[in-house]
């Protein structure tokens, strides 16, 4: 954890136990164990979608990079051709 040592949580342990009794803290935890589950599975819910979602625009960006790769060899060949020329 970031700035709690052991002595600190030993310190949180007691006061929890304290408050909640020792039958309560199942409860509380499995409680706190449900809603971790279900967070995890809507940030997994959201980054799938926006994976799915995002495949169009990869292929766009696809196309405009081929066409600006064909516009730029397209001047270069014309201003090496002027350049022979002149």
């Amino acid at each position: 954890m970031l700035f709690i040592s052991g002595p600190e949580i030993v310190i949180i342990f007691i006061v929890v136990l304290l408050l909640f009794g020792s039958k309560k803290i199942p409860e509380l935890a499995k409680g706190l164990g449900k809603g971790m589950k279900e967070f995890k599975k809507a940030t997994d819910d959201i980054k799938k979608e926006i994976h799915n979602n995002s495949g169009g625009i990869v292929e766009d960006f696809k196309d405009i990079k081929k066409d600006i790769t064909k516009d730029t060899q397209e001047i270069v060949k014309n201003v090496k051709k002027k350049m022979d020329t002149d």
